[in-house]
C-alpha cells in the first residue's frame, strides 16, 4: 500500500525489525560460531514486485538500471536506445503507457516501504517519447516464416499481436472497422491523455518492421465472412476489445438520452461531438468515467441547440456537430456518481484528482434506482439513493432517495463486446472463451486476446496479446503448445545472454579438464557459478532487502499544467510534461533494484574475512559485479544481511 502524503515529508516508514524483536544481536557471537554453518553466499535473481505486477509482463527493474547506469549498454548503443529495447521487448508503446497505464507497477513497488513509490511511468514516458523524438526503430532482422495470420482488431492488443509474431517471423494482415488504427488508443481515451503524434508514432514504428498488412474500414463478419480468414490465413487472433457499453440496469434507461461511456468518447474523439448539454451525469467510479466528466467539462454547451444536434444524436451517429459550435462554448454542471467511496473507486488516484480540480462533482456511496423521463420520453433526471454493499451488491438505504437534474445520462459501469455476425464464437456473455494459452475453445486456429476475453486494462491487452503470440506461432511452427508457463510470467533478466552481449560468455565444457565429481565450478570459466536464477517462480519481497541502505528521497513528479475549473472550457493540452533526462535518471536512481545486484560494495566492505571482492573490470557486468573466495568465507551471512537488493543468499554448501 502507498505511503499517504503526510509521512512523505522525510519520514521513513520501514521497519528493519519485526514486532517483538527488542534484543540486539551480536555480529561477533554469530562470526564466531558461523564457522559450522556450511554455507556461503549465493547470488539469487528473483523477480521484483513491480514486474510481477505488471500485466505486459515488463522488465521494469531492467530498463530503470539502464537508465541510472548501473547496467551498460553495448557498444554503439546509447542508453536511451538501450533502455527503450528492453522496454519494448514486452510492450510497444511506451509513450502511451508511461502516460495512461494506471500502474500496478507502482502500487507493488517495494520503495513504498521506505517513502514512496518509484515514478516507473514517468521514466517510462521519457523512454518512449526519446525514442520518438530520435527515431528509434524495431528490429525486424527475423526472416518471415511464410505463415500469414489474420489479426481481427487494430487496438492495443491486435498491434501487440502483429508486433511480437514479426518478432518471431511471422506476417500479418490486421482488419478493423475504424479509418485509423488504435483502438481504445484513439478511440476511447481522449486525445489530451494519448497525444496523436506520439500514438501515430508508436503505430508506424510497428508498420515499419514489414509484413503487417492493413485492410481498414472493413468489419469482419459483415464485409468478410470468418469462412473466408480460415481459408486465406494459417491462424487467426481475435482482438475485437469490448465496444458495446451497459447500460444503467434501472427502469428509463432505455431513453435517447442515456448513452454508454464508449459510445460518448468515441464520438468526441472522431471530432463528431464538439458540445454537450448544461446537465451531465454520469454513472462509474472508473476510469472510463473519468474521462467521460472530463470530456464534458472541456466541451461545455451552448445554450440554444437544434434538437436534431442534440448529443445522443451525434452519439447515435445520425449527424455529427459543426466546428462553429465550439466558439460558443459556456461551462456545463458535470456530476459523476460511483457506489465506492473514494477510497475504493477504480480510477487512478491522480485522475480522480483532475477532474475535482476541472470542476467536477463526485458522489460516492450512491446508486441509481430509476431514469427519470419527461412528457417526451427523455431523461429529465436520475433518481439516486445512497447506498450499502451486501456480498459485494449494492443495496439502497430506505428514505435517501434524491433526484439529479440531467440533460445527458452517461452509463459507464463496464463495457461488453460486439459480436454481431460473430455469434458462433459468443460465450452468452458477450466474450470469446479461451484456454490459459489463449486458444479458443473447440476452434484449431483460432485465438484471442484482450477485453474480448475479459475487459480490463490496455497494459493487460498487450501482455495477452504478447503471450498469445507465442502460442500462435508453436502452433505454427507444428510445435507441441506449453503444458504450462512459468509461475511467475513476465519478461526476466538472463544471466547467460548478458554475458554473452558482453563478450564474457563460458568458454565451453570439457569434462576430461575437470575432476570426477565435477567440482571446480568456482575457478572454471565453463560455468556460471554461484549463481541461481529464481526469477521464474519467485517475487522477492521487501523484508528480503536491507531497507536502512535507503535514504528518504523524494519522488521526482511529472510537471502538471492542467486546468481548473475557471480555464477547462475548450483545454485539451496534454496535462504533464515529460521529465527531462536528468530527472529521469535521478528518478530511476531510486529505484532499488530487487533482486538484482545494485552495485554498492556493502558485501565487500562488510565481509570480515575479505572473502567477498570484486569482480576485475574486464570481467565484470551486470549480475556479477561480485564474487566469493569460498577458502575465506566462514559462512557469517554478514554480507547477505548488508545486501540492501536481496540479492545474496546464505545457500551454497559444503566448504
Amino acid at each position: 500500500m502507498g505511503t499517504s502524503s503526510d509521512q512523505m515529508e522525510g519520514k521513513l516508514t520501514f521497519r528493519k525489525y519485526r514486532e517483538g524483536d527488542h534484543e540486539w544481536p551480536s555480529f561477533a557471537q554469530q562470526i564466531f560460531e558461523a564457522d559450522h554453518s556450511y554455507k556461503c553466499p549465493t547470488y539469487v535473481h528473483r523477480t521484483p514486485p513491480c514486474q510481477g505486477s505488471c500485466p505486459s509482463g515488463e522488465d521494469i527493474r531492467g530498463w530503470l538500471d539502464i537508465v541510472r547506469g548501473i547496467e551498460k549498454p553495448p557498444e554503439g548503443v546509447s542508453m536511451a536506445e538501450y533502455a527503450f529495447r528492453r522496454s519494448t521487448d514486452a510492450n510497444p508503446f511506451p509513450s502511451m503507457m508511461g502516460r495512461v497505464c494506471p500502474a500496478p507497477c507502482e502500487d507493488g513497488c517495494n520503495r513504498n516501504n521506505v517513502e514512496d513509490f518509484v515514478g516507473i511511468n514517468a521514466v517510462e514516458q521519457w523512454i518512449g517519447d526519446t525514442a520518438s523524438e530520435q527515431g528509434f526503430s524495431f528490429d525486424n532482422s527475423m526472416p518471415l516464416s511464410g505463415k500469414r495470420v489474420a489479426i481481427v482488431g487494430g487496438g492495443p492488443a491486435g498491434l501487440s499481436g502483429a508486433y511480437h509474431l514479426r518478432r518471431l517471423g511471422h506476417a500479418s494482415v490486421i482488419f478493423d472497422d475504424h479509418a485509423d488504427l488504435g483502438g481504445m488508443f484513439r478511440y476511447g481515451i481522449p486525445g489530451y491523455r494519448t497525444p496523436r503524434a506520439f500514438l501515430d508514432r508508436e503505430i508506424q514504428r510497428i508498420l515499419d518492421m514489414g509484413g503487417i498488412e492493413l485492410r481498414l474500414n472493413t468489419r469482419v463478419g459483415r464485409d468478410v465472412p470468418v469462412k473466408s480468414l480460415e481459408d486465406e490465413f494459417d491462424a487467426i487472433l481475435w482482438a475485437i476489445g469490448c465496444k458495446s457499453g451497459r447500460p444503467l440496469p434501472v427502469p428509463g434507461a432505455d431513453a435517447p438520452n442515456c448513452v454508454s461511456g464508449v459510445e460518448f468518447l468515441e464520438a468526441f474523439n472522431t471530432g463528431a461531438l464538439q458540445v454537450g448539454v448544461d446537465k451531465v451525469v454520469c454513472v462509474g467510479g472508473g476510469d472510463t468515467s473519468i474521462d467521460v466528466v472530463s470530456v464534458a467539462r472541456r466541451l461545455g454547451k451552448i445554450d440554444k441547440i437544434n434538437p436534431k444536434d442534440r448529443p445522443e444524436a451525434v452519439i447515435g451517429g445520425y449527424v455529427a456537430h459543426d466546428a462553429a459550435y465550439a466558439a460558443a462554448r459556456e461551462g456545463a454542471e458535470v456530476t459523476l456518481t460511483a457506489l465506492f467511496e473514494r477510497p475504493a473507486m477504480t480510477a487512478t488516484e491522480h485522475e480522480v484528482d483532475d477532474a475535482l480540480r476541472e470542476g467536477v462533482t463526485i458522489l460516492n456511496g450512491v446508486m441509481p434506482v430509476e431514469v427519470l423521463l419527461n412528457d417526451n420520453g427523455r431523461a429529465r433526471a436520475l433518481k439516486m439513493a445512497k447506498c450499502t454493499l451486501e456480498d459485494g451488491r449494492p443495496v439502497p438505504v430506505d428514505g435517501s432517495e434524491f433526484e439529479l437534474e440531467a440533460d445527458l445520462i452517461v452509463a459507464a459501469i463496464g463495457q461488453g463486446g460486439d459480436l454481431r455476425g460473430l455469434e458462433e464464437f459468443d460465450n452468452g456473455r458477450g466474450l470469446i472463451d479461451t484456454d490459459k494459452l489463449y486458444q479458443v475453445a473447440e476452434r484449431p486456429g483460432h485465438f484471442a486476446a484482450g477485453d474480448i476475453i475479459r475487459p480490463h486494462l490496455l497494459t493487460t491487452a498487450i501482455g495477452q496479446a504478447s503471450v498469445a503470440s507465442t502460442t500462435v506461432d508453436r502452433y505454427l511452427r507444428g510445435v507441441d503448445q506449453l503444458r504450462q508457463r512459468p509461475k511467475v510470467d513476465v519478461h526476466h533478466f538472463n544471466l547467460l545472454e548478458k554475458l554473452k552481449e558482453a563478450e564474457l560468455a563460458p568458454t565451453a565444457f570439457e569434462p576430461a579438464t575437470v575432476t570426477p565429481d565435477l567440482r571446480g565450478t568456482d575457478s572454471g570459466n565453463w560455468a556460471i557459478h554461484n549463481y541461481e536464477d529464481r526469477s521464474a517462480q519467485e517475487i522477492i519481497p521487501s523484508d528480503r532487502l536491507y531497507l536502512a541502505h535507503f535514504q528518504y528521497t523524494a519522488r521526482i513528479k511529472r510537471e502538471s499544467h492542467g486546468p481548473d475549473a475557471e480555464r477547462v472550457l475548450g483545454h485539451f493540452e496534454e496535462r504533464v510534461r515529460c521529465l527531462s533526462e536528468e530527472q529521469a535518471i535521478a528518478e530511476a536512481n531510486r529505484c532499488m533494484s530487487c533482486g538484482m545486484c545494485i552495485e554498492c560494495d556493502n558485501c565487500v566492505i562488510f565481509c570480515p574475512q575479505d572473502a567477498v571482492f570484486r569482480v576485475k573490470k574486464d570481467q565484470s557486468t551486470t549480475g556479477r559485479y561480485v564474487d566469493t573466495d569460498y577458502s575465506r568465507c566462514i559462512g557469517c551471512h554478514i554480507c547477505a544481511d548488508v545486501c540492501p537488493s536481496g540479492y545474496i543468499d546464505m545457500a551454497l554448501g559444503d566448504h
